[in-house]
């Protein structure tokens, strides 16, 4: 380095130094360039050893262990659907037969593209908008509104978080507050609260002390405080875990990847131990066959295998940027895929264990109260002591008994029956009511263990570390690509972000928030989700190239994947989307957008469909997420957007040269690459180059003749950080 070059006088100091190239080579003095980083006269096969030697040094953030990062990964993609949403979608969509459009189109669509995903963001170190930029400067808007959609469920995921966290302190008592209704004493009369009576507690608990809830999404009701400050204590959580990127998060992994695990096996042991709870895992087992043809559990199926795994969010390419090139990544998709896929079908015993307690309490209760109703009609002649069989006993009444009594009184009082006001108390009916809400159901269920306090305070313990641990990746899919393109502040960025969201997201904390929670995540993040997840896959298999990314990952892992992946990429996983997304838009069409309201007078839910100006804000939403896509390719097609390939600068770090991106003239481009004298260089710059990989080698490399005082030209290096 020159003595008296700006870099030199400020080496020791560690501060990053930009210098022009003209200053630069102004300054220079002879160097031995075979032993230099950007060695042009050696060897080819040395050149790519040593490039690549250099990339790994670089500055770039890395994972302290490679358990840290499969837990960051698993952290990620296992989060709060998991525990209720896969097992809500197995019971609604027929039970074992849900597992086998699952299985497919995890096996076809999930595996394959998760492996992609980590691939191209190992093999390029980037976040999604470099990453995109690089493999097709046409389609970088794919990185774009990779971001956008991470922030839209950012927004209410968080939200989620908060009710967790609500949750959890109120469960440091006894007994729980939602285990029975609340009493309103006028004087010295004492009524239950109307709304809880008409439905149960922990359903009024729910929607009108958690989130004292409007009776429609147009009766904003204001901010609910309570729901406030969780959300600024979720976003705080948030905020100190991302801070300082994946040396702060990598650590929080460890407690929060692991604790829910140990968790579900505490709850899994308890579970198997409870009266009922086979009755509960046989029913989520037993098959409904005519569900595994409806398209709708085809279409549901594919959307939870894209949160599960986190395609199309950034997340997983963010995470995987930090890995070292020779990281077997083929082995981290399947690990994650199958960690995932047997987390979801843990959760699913669980829970079903656990309904299948609470269904044989509900169901005996339910006997006990017609029991009372039928003694009644026979003490008032309304019913005949002769329609009760001889071995009933009303003190031991068991279910078969009850059902035997109840079927002998439906066939003789045929015609009055239904004035009777008697229930079936069926088992299988009490199990189809539902896991769609951790905060109804499951809690309910939890009201009747011993030691009630505690499992409700490690159940959503567990449910704030999982969603925790999602939230981690969704903020890298935000923060990673914007940090690598526009070289701001990491700590500075990450913070307004959080702060930014939090403000955002009180529209989710207003007494309607949870309807604008339904709008986020069944429709403004879903279908902008699968568009991006088509065009991934396109810009990678149709684009670049399948053979040639292929034939890349030979180089990058030392051994060439399945000739699986290649099929599944080139044809089989971009039809099966777009089949799944022209799907998802007719359901669109043919059903118009709603959610599940609760009304307050009826004590019960009522489905309506949004009104116009929300049905504008979806719309909005939908087009904000996917907008940066069509403007990126337009913008580049007609070349009014540059691609980043006519800029060059040289950059310095404890003496040390690595590129950077800055807008230079074109004549000390050509300096720096050919000669001193722009003159000398007897051919421009190509306009543009696409990902050649680490076997590929440059114009530049291929010239035969020395060109200026340098010789050939300059080697290449397979990633952003080294390209000319």
């Amino acid at each position: 380095m020159p003595k008296n070059s700006k870099v030199t006088q400020r080496e020791h100091s560690g501060e990053h130094v930009t210098e022009s190239v003209a200053d630069l080579l102004a300054l220079e003095e002879p160097v031995d360039y075979k032993q230099s980083v950007l060695n042009v006269a050696g060897e080819a096969g040395s050149k790519q050893k040593v490039v690549e030697e250099e990339l790994d040094a670089e500055d770039r953030p890395a994972w302290n262990s490679k358990l840290q990062y499969i837990l960051a990964q698993i952290g990620f993609s296992v989060g709060l659907g998991n525990i209720w949403r896969f097992p809500y979608l197995c019971q609604k969509n027929g039970g074992g037969a849900y597992l086998v459009p699952y299985l497919v189109l995890l096996i076809i669509i999930g595996i394959p593209l998760f492996f992609l995903e980590l691939a191209v963001g190992q093999r390029i170190r980037r976040g999604s908008i470099g990453v995109w930029h690089y493999v097709c400067p046409r389609l970088g808007g794919i990185g774009f509104s990779s971001c956008i959609v991470c922030l839209f469920v950012g927004l209410y995921y968080n939200v989620i978080i908060g009710w967790s966290i609500f949750y959890f302190f109120q469960s440091f008592q006894y007994p729980l507050p939602w285990s029975e209704c609340p009493v309103i004493r006028n004087g010295t009369v004492a009524v239950v609260e109307p709304e809880c009576e008409k439905s149960s507690a922990t359903t009024y608990f729910w929607y009108r002390e958690a989130l004292d809830i409007s009776d429609s999404i147009s009766e904003s009701g204001g901010l609910n405080w309570k729901m406030t400050l969780c959300l600024l204590v979720a976003w705080s959580i948030v905020g100190m875990a991302v801070v300082k990127g994946i040396q702060s998060s990598g650590k929080v992994m460890y407690f929060s990847s692991l604790f829910p695990y140990v968790v579900l096996a505490c709850f899994l042991v308890r579970g198997l131990l409870l009266r009922g709870a086979v009755d509960g895992i046989l029913h989520m087992f037993t098959p409904k066959l005519d569900k595994m043809l409806d398209p709708q559990v085809w279409r549901e199926a594919a959307t939870q295998v894209f949160f599960a795994l986190g395609l199309g969010f950034g997340g997983v390419i963010a995470f995987s940027s930090y890995n070292k090139q020779d990281n077997n990544c083929h082995f981290d998709a399947a690990l994650v895929s199958f960690i995932n896929f047997f987390t979801s079908v843990l959760a699913t015993l669980v829970v079903f264990a656990v309904l299948g307690f609470k269904a044989n309490i509900m169901n005996e209760k339910c006997v006990v109260e017609n029991a009372e109703k039928i003694l009644g009609y026979l003490n008032t002649n309304v019913l005949s002591r002769d329609l009760i069989p001889p071995h009933v006993n009303f003190s031991h009444l068991t279910t078969k008994d009850y059902m035997e009594m109840y079927n002998v009184i439906m066939t003789v009082k045929e015609d009055h029956f239904p004035a009777l006001g008697l229930d079936p108390c069926l088992l299988e009916d009490e199990l189809d009511k539902g896991t769609g809400l951790a905060f109804i159901a499951f809690t309910e269920a939890m009201t009747h263990f011993p030691a009630s306090p505690f499992w409700s305070v490690m159940f959503f313990l567990m449910l704030i570390n999982l969603g925790l641990g999602s939230m981690i990746g969704t903020m890298a899919g935000i923060t990673t690509p914007i940090i690598d393109t526009f070289k701001v502040p990491k700590e500075m960025f990450t913070v307004g972000c959080c702060v930014f969201a939090f403000f955002v997201g009180l529209l989710f904390v207003q007494r309607s928030g949870n309807y604008f929670v339904t709008m986020f995540d069944d429709y403004s993040a879903t279908l902008p989700l699968t568009v991006i997840v088509i065009l991934e896959n396109i810009a990678v298999a149709w684009i670049y190239g399948t053979k040639k990314f292929m034939q890349e990952l030979t180089e990058m892992l030392g051994f060439r994947p399945y000739r699986f992946y290649f099929y599944m990429w080139k044809f089989v996983s971009p039809l099966c989307m777009a089949v799944l997304t022209t799907a998802s838009i007719i359901q669109l069409g043919v059903s118009p957008p709603g959610y599940s309201a609760w009304i307050k007078e009826e004590a019960a839910e009522r489905y309506l469909y949004f009104p116009n100006w929300a049905m504008a804000l979806l719309i909005t939403l939908i087009v904000v997420a996917t907008l940066p896509i069509p403007v990126v390719f337009i913008l580049r097609h007609f070349h009014l957007l540059s691609d980043g390939s006519n800029t060059l600068s040289v950059s310095y770090k404890k003496g040390r040269m690595m590129k950077d991106i800055s807008n230079l003239e074109e004549n000390d481009e050509t300096r720096f690459i050919l000669s001193k004298v722009p003159s000398e260089a007897p051919s421009p710059m190509p306009t543009h180059r696409s990902y050649l990989g680490p076997g590929s080698s440059s114009p530049l490399e291929n010239s035969g003749n020395p060109n200026g005082r340098y010789g050939s030209g300059y080697l290449l290096a397979g990633t952003p950080e080294s390209e000319l």
